[in-house]
């Protein structure tokens, strides 16, 4: 506030011209010998100038002249006589009142003192004499006091009381410029440093603290000096409700006295109001409501920073026995007459009331002097004996609830807790809706951004759309819009926490639950907003478009993240966006109740019923994975915090446990979330999997295992997950174990033991394969269980190994037990190669071994998965290697014997023959009932497999091999031969097999001829025109067998290219 320039003006010269009326009149004296009794005849023109120029800034700053007046009279009074020539030119140039107060006559303190009492200015008073430095504060107060006792009259006792009473009140105002310039003069004109004795040391750090307190103690010895001249009921309420208040705040309270709450604080402003409403010869009756809630402010919230010395509270404790006992009578019948409650009165009692509890407490905790103790405890019970004698002065209050009024008009003046009003005005439902009301609200709607008041807001507006009351709704609506302006200015923090506020309220459903009549447009708004955002998904824009979605979240919080999750999976491409969005809303993650024994999580609740079990094509399935991985593990964008709205252990209980049947579509895509749930939450620092049971996690998974050995038995809508899932399912158990052996250490001993044994006995109702699979998981507390016949072809050790007997593996089936053994993964097959017991030396057992070695092929291939299949192959590959396998090799898709170094390729035509052995033995009539039409694609698609890996083989050998060292010993013609071997076999299967499942073969036979030709055009030189045509005509002649015409054609056009 800019208050102009201390120097010559209007105001200024009618300030001027008063004291020159009042020397005048004065005359032949000068002023500085006036006296209270000269006050009266000399004093009107000063008065009178005061007011005017009081009344001439009544359009701007009338207190603010007032104050700049008497700051320059005090300056006057303060001034050092008598002034010498240096003086007049330092304080011209550095005191910025000298100039004005040049103008006015010298002064003595008698004229200070007369015109705040006539202004009734004592706030003024104490506010000037708080701005001076503290010892210079405490001799001003002590000539005060001296002028106070000189010829008390009633008004000096009314003056002196307010005073205290002021005193008392005082806050000071460090920001106020004019009486920073006020004291910094005290400070010039006063060498005080010199004057006054120096602070005891302990003080100096804190030179300021409470300087109230040395001047209590002088305004209660100037209480005793005029206690006789304190005349009337009213002046002695005055002064025994200030001791009384004093003695309370400065004395009794406790070291931090807390504040009294918001409501009772309101109650009392409302309690003094009333009654000075009621007052007519209260000065306060006539203000402003916001005038008199500003004086009543300070009056109902004395506080103190320290406490008075001992003696000054046994001083006063005395002097409040002695008033008490000499006022007493006089009082009580003052507050039992009929007539109305006086403030001075209520005052009284109000404060009596007060020092009345605290007193009881001081006397209860503090160690007091006996004799200290005897005047407390007596003046305790006068004081007691006096209130129960009148209580009816505080029960009887004003009839008009002003409470709202008040409260509003500490919003709108925004006064001492005015924002613990906000929350009152918020709350009180019985004030929502009166013009005022909408009013307050409106106007002040930057005091209302907080998310407490937010929400205290919308209640308020709720109760009002729901109950009997005849609000209109376009008010309703007026209000709402402004509480949710209120919402959407605020930060995202807060935002969630009145997010969170409202599903705690009202739930799932939001404002919408209640209110939906009041956003009709929220559907068409949702449907806007977020097909906007899936146009423009960036990151750039995250913020803007996290701030309009958070209005739409708190009307229908389910309906907005049901449609984001809905286009997170449809809308390709901005799964990642929108998942960034909902994670910036944590107060998303709350749990549902739906029955006593179970609970969801919400985000939960809205996958499922939106986009769970609907996925129309693989793509959207991705995008749910990926949407899943950002709800568990959010990107951080700068700028916006974010939090996981889903956990590892609720998106395996909720996606994943329920699901790992084979019969249940949803099975491949668990598997899908469980291996990434897995993989992503690997680096965790808790253990998390602790919360969803692993080990049913893990017998969940052997139960899926075991079902796959059933696989070609079930009907096939009881097959929802093809055999080559079977590795995802085998490897997430095999990472699954590894997680839980190394944080073995999170159980009990006792659980670890008891949680293998349970899982080991469950495993006893599965087939037995299943169990190899967890043998490192259950080594050391159990041995691996296999059929009997294995012991009969493997040495096993009984300490690692036992055998059962399992009905299926009868005499016989060793090497059918081998061979699954050999399945389950590439360690284990290497380890079942070496405690292999096959006799290399001894041919008839090599022959047996080799022909059972076929049927166990013929037995196992149809149940392999792609990888287990993988497995076989190696394994048939390392015994060709050791000679432990024999394979003939009929030459009956030759025209001449081949006068050639077939040694390098031995492996690839044994290897070729094999698989057409085997397939011989599935489509001979003993077994071509085995396998449904899918049984078939399963294993054509696994010889395809091992045929393309031994087409490779086959080029890397020719290109590569040792044998391709020089020109002379070039593999071209038996690298030639071997792929029209491949070809031959080929063919001969598929004309084995329904043509509805020969498209993978014929696919190979078209890569076979390719890699013929390839090779033959590379190396034109190595065989002669002729060879080459009969090559091509055996080669037709095999394919003139093949059918249907389309796939024969083909391959003829294909080999006449040649």
């Amino acid at each position: 506030m800019d208050l102009g320039p201390l120097n010559i003006c209007e105001e200024t010269t009618i300030l001027h011209g008063g004291f020159l009326l009042a020397e005048q009149l004065f005359h032949p004296k000068a002023l500085t010998e006036l006296t209270k009794s000269d006050w009266e005849h000399v004093g009107r023109p000063i008065v009178e100038a005061l007011q005017e120029i009081s009344s001439a800034a009544a359009h701007s700053q009338p207190f603010a002249w007032k104050k700049k007046a008497l700051i320059i009279i005090w300056a006057k009074v303060l001034q050092p006589q008598p002034v010498t020539s240096s003086d007049t030119d330092t304080w011209w140039q550095e005191d910025v009142f000298f100039s004005v107060g040049n103008m006015i006559p010298t002064l003595n303190h008698t004229v200070l003192f007369e015109l705040l009492k006539s202004l009734e200015a004592s706030g003024l008073f104490i506010q000037l004499l708080m701005a001076l430095p503290a010892t210079v504060c405490c001799t001003e107060l002590e000539r005060f006091l001296e002028h106070v006792s000189i010829d008390t009259s009633s008004e000096d006792v009314a003056f002196f009381l307010d005073v205290w009473r002021e005193m008392m009140k005082h806050r000071g105002n460090p920001q106020d410029p004019l009486l920073s310039q006020f004291s910094a003069m005290a400070h010039k004109y006063l060498p005080v440093l010199d004057e006054f004795p120096r602070p005891p040391k302990r003080l100096r750090s804190e030179p300021d603290v409470c300087p109230t307190m040395p001047l209590l103690a002088m305004l209660l010895r100037g209480l005793v000096q005029i206690q006789s001249r304190i005349l009337g009921p009213g002046r002695k309420c005055c002064a025994l409700a200030n001791l009384a208040d004093m003695l309370s705040v400065f004395a009794l309270t406790e070291d931090d006295p807390q504040e009294v709450s918001a409501t009772v604080y309101l109650d009392k402003l409302a309690t003094v109001i009333s009654v000075w409403n009621s007052d007519t010869q209260n000065p306060y009756h006539q203000q402003a409501l916001a005038e008199k809630v500003k004086e009543a402010e300070q009056d109902v919230s004395l506080t103190s920073l320290a406490k008075l010395p001992s003696e000054t509270i046994f001083a006063g404790l005395e002097l409040m026995r002695a008033l008490l006992g000499e006022w007493g009578e006089e009082l009580q019948a003052m507050l039992c007459s009929s007539q109305g409650t006086s403030y001075d009165s209520y005052r009284l009692c109000d404060s009596l009331t007060s020092f009345s509890q605290n007193l009881a407490l001081y006397l209860n905790r503090a160690s007091l002097p006996e004799e200290e103790r005897q005047v407390a405890s007596e003046l305790a019970e006068c004081v007691r004996d006096l209130l129960s004698k009148t209580s009816r002065v505080l029960k009887n209050r004003g009839s008009q609830d002003i409470t709202a009024s008040i409260a509003m008009a500490i919003i709108q003046q925004k006064m001492d807790r005015h924002m613990e009003m906000c929350y009152i005005f918020a709350s009180e439902k019985k004030w929502a809706f009166s013009d005022e009301w909408v009013a307050c609200l409106l106007s002040n709607r930057a005091l209302f951004r907080e998310p407490d008041l937010v929400l205290r807001l919308l209640e308020t507006v709720l109760d009002a759309s729901t109950t009997d009351r005849a609000v209109p709704k376009p008010q309703i609506q007026q209000v709402l819009h402004s509480v949710l302006e209120c919402y959407a200015d605020l930060s995202l923090p807060d935002k969630n926490k009145v997010l969170a506020g409202i599903v705690h309220s009202w739930g799932k459903k939001g404002l919408s639950e209640k209110l939906l009549s009041y956003v009709e447009s929220f559907p068409e708004d949702l449907n806007t907003t977020l097909n906007q955002l899936t146009q423009s998904a960036s990151e750039q824009g995250l913020t803007k478009a996290v701030a309009s979605v958070a209005r739409l979240m708190i009307v229908h919080p389910e309906a907005t993240v049901k449609k984001i999750c809905s286009l997170a999976v449809v809308n390709l491409g901005t799964h990642k966006f929108l998942a960034q969005i909902l994670t910036a809303f944590p107060a998303l993650r709350f749990v549902e109740e739906q029955g006593p024994n179970s609970s969801t999580t919400f985000m939960v609740s809205c996958l499922k019923e939106t986009v769970w079990a609907k996925f129309s094509t693989p793509k959207e399935e991705k995008q749910f994975l990926e949407l899943l991985n950002c709800l568990m593990n959010p990107v951080k964008p700068q700028g916006i915090p974010v939090a996981a709205l889903l956990e590892p252990d609720e998106v395996l209980k909720e996606f994943v446990l329920s699901f790992l049947m084979l019969d249940v579509e949803e099975v491949d895509l668990s598997l899908k979330i469980f291996l990434q749930t897995l993989e992503a939450n690997a680096c965790l620092e808790e253990y998390w999997l602790q919360t969803c049971s692993p080990f049913p996690l893990l017998f969940s998974l052997c139960q899926l295992l075991d079902s796959f050995s059933k696989y070609w038995q079930l009907p096939k809508k009881k097959r929802c997950l093809s055999l080559q899932r079977k590795d995802l399912a085998a490897h997430i158990l095999e990472l699954l174990c590894e997680i839980v052996l190394a944080n073995a250490e999170t159980f009990s001993p006792d659980a670890w033991i008891k949680s293998l044994s349970w899982l080991h006995r469950k495993l006893e109702q599965l087939d037995w394969t299943v169990g190899l699979r967890l043998k490192t998981f259950f080594e050391g507390h159990f041995k691996c269980e296999v059929p009997a016949t294995l012991f009969e072809i493997c040495k096993l050790s009984e300490d690692e190994w036992t055998s059962q007997a399992h009905p299926g593996y009868g005499p016989g089936t060793g090497l059918l037990a081998w061979m699954e053994c050999c399945c389950v993964s590439s360690s284990l097959s290497e380890r079942m190669l070496s405690l292999l017991v096959v006799d290399v030396g001894s041919p008839e057992e090599v022959r047996l071994f080799s022909k059972g070695f076929l049927v166990a092929l013929v037995q196992v291939m149809p149940w392999c998965s792609p990888r287990e299949w993988q497995h076989l192959h190696q394994l048939t590959r390392r015994l060709l290697e050791k000679q432990l396998l024999h394979v003939p090799y009929s030459l009956e898709y030759i025209q001449f014997v081949p006068l050639l170094n077939l040694k390098p390729f031995a492996q690839e035509l044994q290897l070729s023959v094999l698989f057409l052995r085997t397939f011989q033995f599935l489509c001979s009539q003993s077994c071509q009932n085995w396998l449904p039409l899918e049984g078939w694609n399963h294993v054509v698609r696994l010889l395809c497999g091992s045929l393309t890996s031994l087409l490779d083989s086959v080029r890397l050998i020719q290109s590569v091999g040792p044998w391709a060292q020089g020109q002379e010993q070039d593999l071209t013609q038996e690298a030639l031969f071997v792929y029209t071997q491949v070809f031959c076999h080929a063919l001969h299967i598929m004309a084995m097999l329904h043509q509805e499942v020969c498209e993978p073969l014929y696919v190979l036979a078209l890569e076979t001829l390719t890699c013929y030709e390839t090779l033959s055009k590379a190396n034109p030189s190595v065989t002669s025109l002729l060879q080459k045509v009969n090559e091509q005509r055996f080669l037709k002649s095999i394919a003139e067998n093949i059918s249907p015409e389309g796939r024969r054609q083909t391959l003829l056009q294909k080999i006449s290219s040649f």
